[in-house]
């Protein structure tokens, strides 16, 4: 199928891009790497009239470290940050989870942004950003403000962008010391969205117990989903076979996955348990390798 008609700009930078979404409203979209967008408008799935490129917009590519922090462009391409030695060194969670974003071929073209602006519920890079708590650099027709990722997910492919705003750019604070992190997913064959997945940060105390824990799971609603109860059930305990059993029941019952053709609540809610049962030893190991 062909998309609907639609008008196309490429602005030259993103004044005149925030210019064009106050002027056609809510009838605009933007396109940074296009692939999410386009087959939803080959299908006819979106309709957009009116298609702001962003790829003749210098400066919104860059990845690279401020105070510790690690800065991303929102249109860094997806294979740019999976090769980044910046990104591995400052963000091992991204690092291990962009390989299970599609296939390279997307990932050459895909953004960053894009796919967190997108916020599909199924999709890797919204539930990374969650569980590190990155904060998101937004420009609009009334000015620049930043958003912590907890709040810029609003729901079903949603996010508190408003029409006349675009993502400039992803901040990625500094990990706390002896920080683990694990991501894991399960999918029918490698590259299809995942059935359900988490991105996991944990970190310890100067005794070996949990610090501070932040799980984001993903394809379980209608966004990245965060899991507080189980986060809290980790929270000063030590690792054990009880307390990762415990954890993965806490996950379990804080979900209530959807049901569609590939797979049935129940066994989504299955796996959030046997992804946390084992993402934890690996995070935990991470963790306490990290500070020897």
């Amino acid at each position: 199928m062909k998309p609907a008609p639609f008008e196309y700009f490429r602005p030259g930078s993103v004044d005149e891009a925030i210019a064009l979404l106050v002027e056609h409203g809510w009838e605009a979209k933007l396109l940074a790497g296009g692939q999410s967008l386009v087959p939803a408008m080959n299908f006819r799935l979106a309709a957009p009239g009116v298609l702001i490129d962003l790829n003749r917009i210098p400066g919104l590519d860059g990845i690279r470290e401020n105070g510790g922090a690690l800065r991303i462009g929102t249109m860094a391409r997806q294979h740019a940050a999976e090769r980044s030695d910046t990104v591995r060194a400052l963000a091992p969670l991204l690092a291990e989870a962009l390989p299970f974003v599609a296939h390279p071929q997307i990932r050459n073209r895909g953004t960053v942004g894009g796919s967190i602006a997108h916020a599909d519920p199924a999709a890797e890079l919204p539930a990374v950003m969650l569980s590190l708590g990155a904060r998101m650099h937004v420009v609009g027709a009334n000015g620049a403000r930043t958003l912590d990722a907890a709040d810029f997910f609003t729901g079903l492919f949603a996010t508190a962008l408003e029409h006349d705003e675009m993502l400039v750019e992803i901040e990625i604070p500094a990990a706390a010391p002896r920080t683990g992190v694990a991501f894991m997913e399960v999918s029918r064959r490698h590259g299809d969205f995942g059935l359900a997945g988490l991105a996991m940060t944990v970190s310890l105390d100067d005794g070996g117990a949990c610090a501070d824990a932040r799980i984001a799971l993903l394809g379980v609603g209608e966004g990245p989903v965060l899991a507080r109860m189980t986060a809290d059930a980790l929270r000063g305990q030590s690792p054990s076979a009880g307390l990762f059993t415990a954890a993965a029941d806490a996950a379990r019952s804080e979900v209530d996955p959807p049901m569609d053709i590939h797979a049935s609540s129940d066994y989504r809610r299955h796996l959030v348990g046997v992804l946390v049962s084992r993402a934890l030893p690996v995070a935990f190991g991470r963790a306490g390798a990290a500070g020897s």
